[in-house]
C-alpha cells in the first residue's frame, strides 16, 4: 500500500513537471529538427545545475552571515573539493558518452552493461580518492597558503567532505548515466529533493539552532554529505528498478577489467580536463590569497556568481554531448555537427544578454553575499571586467560538448587546459604584478575570449567525425577484437 501510494505521488509530480518539460519519449534526438529536442534535453539540465549550484550558494550565503573568515574558508576549500572529485569524474563522463552512443546505435544491452560497470568503477575510485583527500588535506592547503584561521576552517570542511566522497561521486554518476540515456528530468527531480534537505539543515548545523551544536563551516559540510547520501539512495534505487532511464544490473557489476580499459580511454582525458581545471583554480587562489581576506571573499563571490551565470552554457554543452553522442552512434555525423553549431550560436546570444544585465547590476549582485562595502566594491569590479565576455563562454562550452559526445575527450581536455593554463594563469600572474588584483579580473576576460576562439577553430577542423565507441551487439565488449575508441586527434 505504501509503495503504491508513493508511486501515485511520484506519478502526479511527474505529470505536473511534464507540463513544462518533455520526456525522452516525446522527442527524437537523431532525427527531425534540432532546436526543440536540444531545448527539452537541456532545460532540465539547466534546472539541475542551478539546484546543484544552490548547494554552494546556500553555503556561501549562510557562512557569509556567520563570519567573513568562514566565507573565505569555503572559498579556499571549494577548489580542493573540485580537485578531488575531478580526479575520478572522468569515469562518470565516460559512462554518459558510452551509454549515449550505444542508445544511438539501438543497443540497450550494451548501454546497460556500460552503466553497470561505470557505477562499479566510480564507487571504487571514490573510496580511494576519499581516503587520499582525508589524509592529505593539510598538505594540499599548505600549497595554497593563506591566513591561519581561514586554513583551519577549510581543513575541517575538507576532511568531512572526503569521508563522504562516495556519496558525492555516486550521485554524479547517476546524473551522467541518466543524461546519456536522454532522461534529464529524473535527475532534476531528485536534485530538487536533496537541495531542499540541504537548505533546511544548513542554518541548524552552522548556527546551532534548536538542539543542534554550533558547527560553523563544518556544519555546512555535514549538511552537504547528508543530502548527497539521500540523493545516492534515491538515484541507485531508480537505476536498479529500471523504470526510468538506463537500468543497471547487479549481475553485470562485477569489475570487467577489459571494459575498464574502454572506460579509461574515454574517461582519463575527461579526468585530466577536470583535474587540470581544478589545479588551475587552485593556482589562481595562490595568486589571489596574497591580496588578503577581503579580496579572497570578493573573489569567492564572483566565482560563485559565474557558476550560476554560466549554467545555461554548461547545461547546453551537456545536452550537446548527449545529442552528438547518440547521433554519432546512429551514424548521423552531419546532424551532430549542426546541433553543435546551433548550440554555440544560441548560447552566445543568451549569455551576451546576461552579460549586459550583470554589468549593470554588479554592485547589487555582490551585496547579496556580503554587506562589507570593500568586498562589494572589489566584487563589482570583478563582475564588470568579465561580464562583456560571457557570450564567448557559451561558444566554448557548446563546442566542448560536441567533442565529448564524439568521444574526443582528449581534445576537449586540451582546449580547456589551454584556455586556463596557457592563457588565464599567465595573464593573471603578470597582470596582477602591474595592476594589482584587477589584473586577475582582466585574466578571466582575456581567457574567455581565447577559449572560444580555440574551441571554434579546432571544431572546424572536423577531426571529431571519425569517432565511435559502440560495440558489436551483445553484453560486454570483446577485448581482443574491439576497435579502440578514438579519443585523440
Amino acid at each position: 500500500m505504501a509503495d503504491s501510494g508513493l508511486d501515485r505521488l511520484v506519478a502526479g509530480v511527474r505529470r505536473r513537471v511534464n507540463m513544462v518539460f518533455k520526456d525522452r519519449e516525446e522527442f527524437d534526438l537523431t532525427s527531425g529538427d534540432i532546436p526543440r529536442p536540444l531545448f527539452y534535453l537541456s532545460l532540465p539540465i539547466v534546472v539541475t545545475n542551478l539546484l546543484q549550484t544552490a548547494y554552494n550558494l546556500v553555503d556561501t550565503i549562510w557562512l557569509g552571515q556567520y563570519s567573513e573568515t568562514a566565507l573565505a574558508a569555503i572559498g579556499m576549500a571549494f577548489p580542493l573539493v573540485f580537485f578531488l572529485i575531478s580526479l575520478g569524474l572522468g569515469i562518470s563522463i565516460a559512462g554518459s558518452i558510452l551509454v549515449a552512443q550505444n542508445i544511438g546505435a539501438d543497443d540497450e544491452e550494451q548501454a546497460e552493461f556500460a552503466a553497470s560497470q561505470t557505477v562499479t568503477f566510480a564507487i571504487i575510485a571514490s573510496l580511494l580518492l576519499g581516503a587520499f583527500g582525508y589524509l592529505n588535506v593539510g598538505r594540499l592547503l599548505d600549497l595554497i597558503g593563506g591566513p591561519e584561521n581561514v586554513v583551519a576552517g577549510a581543513t575541517g570542511y575538507l576532511q568531512i567532505i572526503s569521508l563522504g566522497m562516495v556519496f558525492m561521486f555516486a550521485f554524479f554518476v547517476f546524473m551522467s548515466l541518466m543524461r546519456g540515456y536522454g532522461d534529464t528530468i529524473t535527475p532534476m527531480l531528485v536534485m530538487f529533493v536533496t537541495v531542499v534537505v540541504n537548505m533546511v539543515l544548513d542554518p541548524f548545523l552552522i548556527f546551532g539552532w534548536w538542539v543542534f551544536p554550533e558547527l560553523g563551516i563544518e556544519g555546512a559540510a555535514y549538511a552537504t554529505i547528508f543530502s548527497r547520501a539521500l540523493a545516492t539512495v534515491i538515484g541507485m534505487a531508480i537505476m536498479f528498478r529500471g523504470n526510468r532511464g538506463v537500468q543497471i544490473h547487479l549481475s553485470e557489476m562485477w569489475p570487467d577489467l577489459s571494459y575498464l580499459r574502454k572506460i579509461l580511454r574515454v574517461g582519463v582525458p575527461a579526468s585530466i580536463e577536470n583535474t587540470g581545471n581544478s589545479i588551475a583554480v587552485v593556482l589562481m587562489l595562490t595568486i589571489v590569497t596574497p591580496f588578503g581576506e577581503t579580496v579572497i571573499a570578493a573573489y569567492t563571490v564572483g566565482v560563485r556568481m559565474f557558476s550560476v551565470i554560466f549554467l545555461p552554457a554548461i547545461a547546453v554543452g551537456r545536452g550537446v554531448e548527449t545529442m552528438a553522442g547518440q547521433n554519432i552512434g546512429a551514424g548521423e555525423q552531419e546532424r551532430a555537427g549542426r546541433a553543435t553549431n546551433f548550440a554555440a550560436k544560441a548560447m552566445f546570444g543568451v549569455l551576451a544578454a546576461v552579460g549586459v544585465l550583470t554589468w549593470l547590476g554588479a554592485p547589487n549582485i555582490v551585496a547579496i553575499f556580503s554587506d562589507d562595502p570593500e568586498v562589494v566594491e572589489i566584487g563589482r569590479l570583478f563582475l564588470r571586467y568579465v561580464a562583456p565576455t560571457f557570450g564567448f563562454t557559451g561558444i566554448f562550452h557548446a563546442y566542448k560538448g560536441g567533442f565529448r559526445g564524439a568521444g574526443k575527450t582528449l581534445t576537449a581536455a586540451a582546449i580547456s587546459i589551454s584556455m586556463l593554463g596557457l592563457v588565464r594563469l599567465p595573464v593573471a600572474w603578470f597582470a596582477s604584478g602591474e595592476m594589482g588584483y584587477e589584473g586577475i579580473w582582466l585574466a578571466f576576460a582575456v581567457s574567455n575570449l581565447a577559449g572560444a576562439a580555440i574551441a571554434f577553430a579546432w571544431y572546424r577542423l572536423g577531426t571529431w567525425r571519425d569517432a565511435s565507441l559502440t560495440d558489436a551487439p551483445g553484453v560486454g565488449p570483446a577485448p581482443d577484437t574491439d576497435a579502440e575508441p578514438a579519443t585523440d586527434d
